[in-house]
């Protein structure tokens, strides 16, 4: 039987990724040839409650039993709906909005937190605070995307206060020789070409391979903002035996933007040629239509990375329900920003200030964690437990330089070139300096979950953590070393319940603790050292449910999350101190339904209301009730997918709404709220199948997150078309 995936994701009229999946994969609607008929095949559950993900336990529980929100993207859910990077996966988890600011690329907010307070790991490991190590890769060579929502930091250590996002990478299959390919082309200069190929070498031994190349123009169609991104993976399964199974892999990552872009620059509504309505302020600045695609960056100005990772994985059933795991990992990165960050409109000579950066990263990271699991009984009630321990050292070498440019012509920008390196063109104190820091991170964890009936289940866990972090920072201007050694040793939990009224129905409550740096430690500065640890909480309920036979999936929670002992500024000293604090409230809910036999919705809607409870900035201003950065209320998405009876044709529509954001602390620059449609047609050929995506169709003009100054405004990228063959052999 020829089974007809649906295609892609995104936006109407737009060519895009084809998806040569059969039904048992995608779970959809198949079409067969010789008699034209609709058959559904296999049991859909859109949510995969019933699956296991690592972001959210260590314990093999599925999401059922997990007492928080979880949320699975597969590789399937990835294509249908035409996302290709990070930054465009991370924006369609329910909640989350993302953006490529300056250094730290696909960035996220969720739940009223963005920065270091959400977790990036791959394949569970966190190899840095997500501001150093995300970075908006190409999405091929990843199996699924997971994240959980609210503290994670008893799994994952300091700083998953809002949530951890686990890239998982593809893994080899025994048994079984398969391979996927995909070649797209579209608006922007943008393509991509991937594939990978699973072949088992023998009954205990099976390889997989894996690699994906993206060029384009421009992601956001800007002037001279070249892109590539080029990923690979290599690994190796080896089950010798029933109870012993290894794994080995190597993983490659490459992507360099030109002449980045830092985001369009606010003027006066006056000076505009073509002034928009995307921001508004109390001083008159906006967006100008007219700059959409200049590009204000030095010539020669580039932020790129580079890295290879060397990935190791051991299980072991030791007999009688006992379990031995060992994680160990090898990372290593480098890589270079040269850009001006800011640009900012001058008054006096109505012309645009630029400044300039350049800062190198030389990353080594190491990482050994082992578990030591059981699934038996304690007292006679069913009782699942992990311990283990974590050791990680991180080597970081971080030279810096910080300096102006020549200003520049809004409308007819003469750019300049970037200057060399040499610490002569960046004279003045802490304007060229050398960061070096080492980090050594030891933690000991312990998870639990004792059935205390069968519908009952409680969830609990706690890790420690002792942090040494060893910093230098070299002034070639003054030809000064200063150092900051602080050392933390903080204790995070988590206590839950998660109740089953039916078998497909569960509710959960829990409560969740975590610990966020006042910086990212591995560039945190000498001054900030001196502080400990911001100290998270929260509290949630929810419900997660299959109804009408699996039909319908719906998931739904209410949450608080506190974050205390941030840094504010002592009115009486004028100091620095830690007497600041932010918190966030808010409901979720996520739905999959086959509305039809032909006819699937997915959709996703959030609300959160998060301020600054006391925070008091330099100069004396209270910042209290004010909304933090990029941080909308309302987030809503939803996936509407059709399959054409009689015809190897599947539609697809996708709607993304975010309401109005801020991009400072004073709340002076008002983003307002966009709607983007995008929508695809997937035809199936014998060979493969064929897709049609259009996104953002009806061109909207759009401010999708703010960079580093508040007066810059990254705006999403205009209509664009795409067509894609891609198949399975």
């Amino acid at each position: 039987m020829h089974r007809f995936p649906c295609g892609a994701s995104a936006a109407m009229l737009a060519v895009a990724a084809t998806l040569p999946f059969s039904v048992a994969q995608a779970q959809l609607p198949s079409w067969t040839p010789s008699t034209g008929d609709i058959i559904v095949t296999g049991k859909f559950e859109a949510l995969h409650l019933d699956d296991q993900a690592e972001a959210g336990s260590r314990l093999g529980l599925s999401l059922r039993e997990i007492p928080a929100s979880v949320e699975v993207l597969t590789q399937d859910q990835l294509q249908l709906r035409g996302l290709r990077t990070a930054r465009e996966a991370f924006s369609d988890i329910t909640g989350a909005i993302a953006g490529n600011v300056p250094g730290n690329p696909a960035t996220v907010t969720l739940r009223g937190f963005s920065g270091n307070a959400v977790t990036v790991l791959f394949d569970g490991v966190r190899a840095g605070s997500s501001t150093i190590v995300a970075r908006d890769i190409d999405m091929w060579n990843y199996e699924r995307v997971e994240a959980i929502k609210g503290p994670a930091s008893v799994l994952d250590g300091e700083g998953a206060l809002a949530g951890a996002i686990n890239l998982v990478t593809k893994k080899p299959t025994l048994g079984r020789r398969f391979g996927d390919i995909l070649a797209s082309y579209g608006s922007f200069g943008t393509g991509r070409i991937a594939g990978d190929v699973n072949l088992p070498l023998s009954d205990t031994v099976a390889v997989l391979a894996s690699a994906s190349y993206l060029r384009s123009a421009s992601l956001y169609d800007i002037d001279d903002n070249h892109y590539r991104s080029l990923t690979g993976t290599a690994s190796l399964l080896w089950r010798p035996t029933d109870r012993l199974t290894a794994s080995f892999a190597f993983d490659y990552s490459y992507d360099r933007s030109s002449a980045t872009y830092q985001g369009s620059p606010l003027v006066p509504a006056g000076f505009a040629r073509d002034p928009s309505r995307v921001v508004s302020s109390a001083n008159g600045l906006v967006v100008d239509a007219a700059t959409r695609h200049v590009n204000y960056n030095p010539l020669g100005g580039y932020q790129d990375a580079r890295s290879e990772t060397v990935r190791s994985r051991i299980d072991y059933d030791l007999g009688d329900g006992w379990s031995l795991t060992n994680d160990v990992q090898f990372y290593h990165a480098k890589r270079a920003y040269l850009y001006s960050n800011s640009q900012a409109y001058q008054a006096t000579t109505a012309r645009l200030a630029r400044d300039v950066r350049e800062i190198f990263n030389d990353q080594d990271f190491v990482d050994d964690r082992a578990t030591i699991g059981h699934d038996g009984a304690l007292f006679g009630l069913r009782n699942r437990v992990t311990l283990g321990v974590e050791y990680n050292h991180t080597n970081f070498d971080d030279p810096r330089r910080f300096g102006t440019l020549t200003a520049v012509d809004p409308f007819a920008p003469v750019r300049s070139a970037l200057p060399s390196s040499d610490p002569v063109n960046f004279p003045g104190a802490g304007n060229a300096v050398l960061f070096r820091t080492q980090l050594n991170q030891t933690a000991v964890f312990a998870e639990d979950a004792l059935n205390l009936t069968p519908s009952l289940l409680l969830v609990g866990g706690l890790r420690w953590e002792e942090i040494d972090l060893r910093r230098s920072v070299y002034d070639y201007a003054l030809q000064t070393t200063t150092r900051t050694a602080p050392e933390f040793k903080p204790m995070s939990g988590r206590i839950g319940a998660v109740y089953s009224i039916t078998p497909a129905v569960q509710v959960y409550a829990q409560y969740s603790t975590a610990v966020v740096p006042v910086g990212t430690l591995l560039v945190l500065t000498t001054a900030s050292g001196a502080f400990d640890l911001s100290t998270g909480r929260t509290y949630e309920v929810g419900f997660k449910s299959s109804l009408l036979r699996d039909r319908v999936s719906l998931t739904g929670a209410a949450y608080q999350i506190g974050l205390d002992h941030i840094l504010t500024i002592d009115p009486t000293t004028n100091l620095s101190v830690q007497g600041g604090s932010q918190s966030s409230r808010g409901v979720e809910a996520t739905l999959g339904a086959d509305l039809l036999h032909n006819l699937h919705l997915d959709a996703g809607a959030a609300y959160s209301d998060a301020h600054f409870d006391t925070l008091i900035e330099a100069g004396g201003a209270n910042r209290a009730g004010k909304t933090p950065p990029n941080t909308p209320s309302t987030v809503i998405n939803g996936a509407l997918l059709y399959s054409v009876t009689r015809l190897p044709v599947t539609l697809g529509a996708f709607v993304k709404h975010v309401s109005h954001f801020y991009t400072d602390n004073a709340n002076s620059y008002d983003v307002r709220g966009h709607t983007t449609l995008d929508a695809s047609i997937a035809y199936r050929l014998p060979s493969g199948t064929v897709t049609l995506r259009g996104r953002n169709l009806t061109n909207a003009l759009y401010g999708e997150y703010s960079g580093y100054p508040a007066t810059q405004i990254y705006l999403g990228a205009p209509r664009s078309m795409e067509v894609s063959y891609a198949a399975r052999f």
